[in-house]
């Protein structure tokens, strides 16, 4: 069925309701993305003793990241809006401080346990807009990416004790 541009969306979720959702994913998405390129940078960057455990870690760890920049993306899009997708837009929404320079190997695990940390806060802020529109899907996302960050930031912290 061909979809006129402009029909309204009526999936349960008022306008309102799905604006909040997807100006939270937006800040999610940002976090998530500026994530992404701190550890793809320190996957490109990292030297010394654990060059060949961390390399590996930081690679699986972008790759995961990558996935989930998509999922976050078209979550807002499918509440109707349209995702932040330039450097500037994210630079604007994130809290995840940009690299500046290349750390030493322990540096770098450190900052992406604070980096993780800081995606973990923006999904539970978002949760209460998510519980308030009844938004179930956008709900279970933000649940599965707090599992995630959860995850990796307990792994970074571990490695760098």
């Amino acid at each position: 069925m061909n979809m006129k541009k402009d029909q309204p969306i009526d999936i349960g979720i008022s306008e309102e309701n799905r604006k909040a959702i997807s100006d939270g994913l937006s800040h999610m998405l940002a976090d998530t993305y500026m994530l992404y390129l701190k550890t793809h940078n320190y996957h490109w960057n990292v030297t010394g003793p654990q060059f060949h455990s961390l390399h590996a870690m930081f690679e699986e760890q972008y790759n995961e990241l990558a996935a989930a920049i998509d999922q976050i993306a078209e979550r807002i899009r499918a509440l109707g809006f349209y995702a932040p997708g330039s450097f500037k837009e994210y630079s604007k929404l994130t809290q995840v401080e940009e690299e500046d320079g290349i750390p030493e190997a322990m540096e770098m695990v450190r900052r992406l346990v604070l980096a993780n940390e800081q995606v973990l806060k923006t999904g539970r802020n978002v949760l209460p807009a998510c519980e308030e529109g009844g938004d179930e899907a956008s709900l279970d996302l933000i649940t599965q990416r707090l599992h995630v960050h959860s995850k990796v930031a307990w792994m970074l912290r571990s490695t760098a004790s």
